[in-house]
Order: C-alpha cells, then structure tokens, then sequence
C-alpha cells in the first residue's frame, strides 16, 4: 500500500473511532433521559392511583362512624344520662346500652359529657383515670369550640385516635356532649403490613403542622417534617396540639434536597430520626384530603426506574457505538459501490428475464389450470349421471315387483267396478258405496307407490336438507318390500326416535336402497334370512349399520369391494356400481362408508356415518 493511501486509510479510522465514541456517548445521554422521564412519569401516575386509593380508604374509615355520635345524641339514654339528678342505676343502664352499641358498631368508646365539659359516663365499664379523663374532657372543649372531628395520641400506645362529636340539645337548650372514639391501629397496621411487604413505597399522613400522624414506617410515626436542622420553631405550636401527639418531644424527619419531577411529583432525600446520613432520594407524591385539614403523602423508590434507566443508556451508547461502526464499514467500503450497482444492473436483468418466464409459465398454468376444471366439471357431471344411472338400475331390478304391486290394484280395481255395476243395477246402493270406498283405497295405493317412484327417480340437486331417518327408511323400506315378501326376508329396525340427518333426502333414499338390495340378494338360497337395519348417536354424527346373514364377503371381494365394475354377482344381475354410488354419495355428505370387521359366517355389515341436524 502506498504511504498516501495508508495515511488516508489512518485519518478514515481515526475519524470513524471518534465518530462511534461520540455517537455512543450521545446515545447513552439521550436513552437515560428518555427512559428516566418515561419511568418517572410512570412511577408518578402509579403513585396518583395508590394516592386515590389511600384517601379513599382513610376518608371511608373515618366517615364509617360519623352518623353514630348523632344517633346517640337524640336517644333518650343520653338525655337520661345528663339529667340533673340521676341516679347511679340508670347511669349504669346508660353505660351498659353504651357498651353495647359501641360493640356493635367496632368503635374504641362512647363518651358522655355535660354542658360544663365534665365526663358523666361512657362504655367502658370502669372508671377513667384522672389524667386520661382530664385529657378526654379537654378534647371534648376543643371540639366544642366547632371542630367536628379531632385526631389525638392514644396514651402510652403509640396509635392514633379519631374523635366524632355531636351536642345533645332538648327543647332549645344544649345538655352535654357526645364523643365516639375511633381507633386507626387497624389501618395503619395494614399500611405498616403493605410497607414490610413492599419496600419500594411508603405511606404518611401529616397534618397542618407536618407532623406524621400516621405512617408505615413505625419510627417516623409522631416525626415531624422540617427542612435541613431547623428545629428552633418547634416549641411554637398551638397549646392544643398537645392534644394531638403523645407528651414526649417530636422527633425531626429532616429532608435535605426537593427537586421537582413529573405529574406534580418531587424527589426528596430523607434523613430518619437518629440517622447520620440521608436515604436514596425517593418520589413523594402529596393528595390533599381538605376536609380533614390533612395531607396524604406516598414515598415512592425510583431505583428500579434508574437501573432501568441504565440498562436502557447502555443500550443506546451500544446502538449508537453500532451506528459509528456501521459509518466506519459504510466509508471502507466506499469503492465496493461500483461494484454493487454493476452488480445489480445484472441482477436487474436477469430479474427482467425471470419475470417473463414467470409470466410465460403461469399463463402455461392458467390455460392448464382451466382444462382442469373443465375436467372436473365434467367428472361432476358424469358423477350426477352415474348416480342416477344407479337409480335407473335399482329401479330396473324392481320393475318385476313394482309391475306386481299395480298389477294387484288394477286388478282389485277391474273386479271391483263390474260387481258395483251389477250391484248398482240390482238396487243394492249400501254394498256400491262399499265397493266405491275400497276401489279408492287400491286408487290411492297406486298413487303411493308411482308417487314413491317418482321422487325416487327423480335427479336430487344435492342441497343439505334436514331430514328424517325413519322417513327415509320408510321409504326404502316401502320401494323393496315385494322383494323382501318375495325373498321372504324378515327386516328388523332398530332406530332411536327422532335421528334427523343433515343430508338430501333423496340420495339417502339411493343409498339405504342399494345397501339392502345388495343385503337381500346375498340372503337368497340361504336358511336365516334375516336383514337388520339399526342406527345410533355418536356424539355430532349418526351412524346407520345394515347386516344381513348370508354367506359374507371373500377376502379378494373385500380388497375391491369400492372398485368400480366390480360384482360377485352373476353375470347380468349387478353392474358394480352400486357400492361405489353409495361410497361417493356418503362422501359427498361428509361421511364415510365401510364394511364393519365380522366373524368368518356371521354375515356382512356395511355402515356410514352422517352429521346430525343441528337441535333448534
């Protein structure tokens, strides 16, 4: 290689090193902070619903017993109750319905107080303490004062208390007061439950003061929420507030940076009570509940969203390495250009070429393609034709019979007629009438039978009607039954009541006709002469069996039995089409026509099988 062309081919790699280190780094910047933005986003809306949710369920709590201080109000135990002179026994009776209602309705106490704010009674049935009744009388003036509802620190628990009031007013005058306890320990153990479970959030209540009154977390409970290690405005509080924390000093739940997010979220970096250091930074999300004059607030982990964020900037740093890489390989290869358009002018060509053997062949295969459906038209068409030789055939070989059934009514008929003249003549009208009625039976037997003929005969169009198979057998029945009489065969039917097919009629008709045509003519000569025709369900299909007791079928009659021309007739009693008339038509339905495997001696059974009519 000449010194000019290594020195070009060394400032191209050069360059192309650059370019992929550039493109890998933009890649990495640009795939963190999309995916960052996109897992935040995420991570706040999911925060917004479990906000939702949370307020709903503390809002539904502490609404579930506000009725109750009322309802107590307008009874007549609590006017008894602050009446001026009464007894001990009915105070008791007061306490003990108290006890029973505050059982009844899950609250932590019922309470009891006159005008002047003194406790009288409650649920409990033993005393209060002095402190705690003092505590209890002055959460009874603070809610006097138009507070409808007050939150207090259980003594010594460490839980949190709800307090609903209502005054007990008779006749214009105010008589004393009632408090329902309500004890939140139940749903701040679900909260603290759902925080040991799942790491990756955190739930808390504050109040106006930022004070964690309820909390997941059970160290930071009664923490409250400053900035940085301000703590100077703390001994500031409203004397009342005593009221609302437990006696101890209030630890301090420092955050030390707020930087804002998406959806009205920010992440802020904790630093708990006794910590030395301040936690990953987590993504709060606040919900103000205004009603109650407090704040819900959730800590969510973004962790998962920063690896996330990582792996995704790996990955465009490696897609965007590719992109340099693939630049580097696109300007080597530059002088491959040429070659490649000469390369494909060629296969354009030869493209060219192949398309006009491909147009050449398929008109080949089209013209082909319509000689082979003009042969399956006519295939169809000699199928129809042979099917309905078939029927010619069939009723050929019951002509001597059918001849036989006229030839009785016709003859029924010429008797008949010269006896009712005679009779007639002779005055004799009651036995004319009586000959009249049985010459229009044989009239009406001849028109069943020429009518039986004629639908048998006629060419089907092959549409799938319902059908039924006992009015199909019926009528096979009714075609063969001079040769049945005549052969002496006894035909035993064992058909289910109301088997309906999904079949045509007619060719239904062919089939049964030539299965037992063919089972009488194997019947002839022999000593049991019995013909069985039986049908069953199985599942979507029903399947129709016809078995005589003849002398069977030969191995070599057996492996060409479907074959067309094929009898083991005598010459000029079978064309050896009816079998495999009766195979095509059963096809045609959907079925299958078999021989069923018996015993050497035990006859021969042939079976198919047809869908079932669909039950409306």
């Amino acid at each position: 290689m000449r010194p000019f062309s290594r020195l070009l081919l060394a400032n191209v790699v050069a360059l192309a090193s650059a370019a992929t280190l550039a493109l890998a780094g933009l890649g990495f910047s640009l795939s963190w902070r999309w995916s960052e933005r996109d897992g935040m986003d995420r991570l706040a809306e999911l925060a917004v619903e479990r906000l939702e949710l949370y307020a709903g369920t503390l809002e539904g709590e502490l609404a579930r017993l506000a009725h109750l201080p009322q309802l107590v109000a307008l009874s007549d135990d609590a006017a008894a109750a602050l009446a001026p002179q009464v007894s001990a026994a009915r105070l008791q009776a007061v306490q003990r319905r108290l006890a029973q209602l505050d059982a009844r309705a899950g609250s932590l106490g019922i309470l009891l107080f006159d005008a002047q704010g003194r406790w009288v009674t409650s649920s409990a049935a033993l005393p209060l303490e002095v402190l705690a009744r003092e505590r209890l009388e002055r959460i009874a003036a603070a809610l006097r004062e138009g507070q409808p509802a007050f939150f207090a620190a259980a003594d010594g628990s460490g839980t949190t208390d709800y307090f609903h009031s209502a005054p007990v007013r008779r006749g214009g005058q105010t008589l004393g007061q009632v408090l329902v306890r309500i004890n939140l320990a139940p749903l701040e153990a679900t909260w603290v439950d759902l925080g040991v479970r799942s790491r990756s959030e955190k739930l808390l209540v504050l109040d106006s003061h930022e004070v964690l009154i309820l909390s997941s977390v059970p160290a930071w409970k009664y923490a409250r929420l400053v900035e940085g290690l301000d703590t100077q405005n703390w001994a500031r509080l409203p004397v009342d507030q005593t009221l609302h924390y437990p006696p101890q000093a209030l630890q301090a739940l420092r955050w030390a940076e707020r930087a804002g997010a998406l959806r009205g979220a920010q992440l802020l970096r904790l630093l708990p009570p006794g910590a030395e250091q301040a936690e990953q930074p987590w993504l709060a999300q606040e919900r103000p509940i205004r009603a109650l004059g407090l704040k819900l607030m959730t800590l969510s982990d973004p962790s998962e969203v920063w690896r996330e964020a990582r792996r995704a900037a790996w990955g465009g740093a490696a897609l965007g390495g590719l992109v340099g890489l693939l630049a580097t390989y696109y300007l080597y290869r530059r002088r491959a250009v040429a070659q490649l358009l000469r390369a494909r002018n060629e296969l354009q060509r030869a493209r060219d070429e192949l398309e006009q053997q491909v147009w050449e062949r398929t008109a080949e295969l089209r013209a082909a393609n319509a000689e082979l459906k003009r042969e399956f038209e006519q295939r169809v068409r000699a199928e129809d034709e042979l099917v309905q030789a078939g029927k010619m055939a069939v009723l050929g070989q019951l002509s001597t019979g059918i001849a036989h059934e006229v030839n009785q009514p016709l003859t029924a008929l010429r008797a008949l007629s010269g006896n009712a003249q005679r009779l007639l003549t002779a005055g004799r009208v009651d036995e004319v009438r009586r000959n009249l009625g049985k010459i229009e039976a044989a009239v009406e037997r001849m028109a069943r039978i020429t009518s039986q003929l004629k639908s048998f005969a006629r060419r089907a169009d092959g549409a799938l009607e319902t059908v039924s198979l006992a009015h199909a057998v019926a009528n096979a029945q009714f075609l063969l039954e001079h040769r049945l009489r005549e052969a002496e065969v006894d035909l035993a039917l064992d058909l289910p009541e109301s088997l309906s097919l999904r079949c045509d009629g007619t060719r239904l008709e062919q089939v049964l006709v030539n299965l037992m045509g063919n089972a009488i003519d194997a019947l002839q000569g022999g000593t049991e002469r019995r013909l069985q025709l039986r049908a069953w369900r199985d599942g979507p299909r029903i399947w129709v069996a016809v078995r005589d007791w003849g002398p069977g079928l030969s191995a070599e009659a057996q492996a060409n039995l479907f074959e067309p021309f094929f009898t083991t007739k005598p010459a000029g009693q079978g064309l050896g089409l009816g079998l495999v008339i009766s195979a095509q038509i059963v096809r045609e339905f959907g079925g299958n026509l078999q021989l069923a495997p018996l015993a050497a001696g035990e006859g021969c059974e042939f079976r198919f099988d047809v869908a079932a009519a669909s039950e409306e």
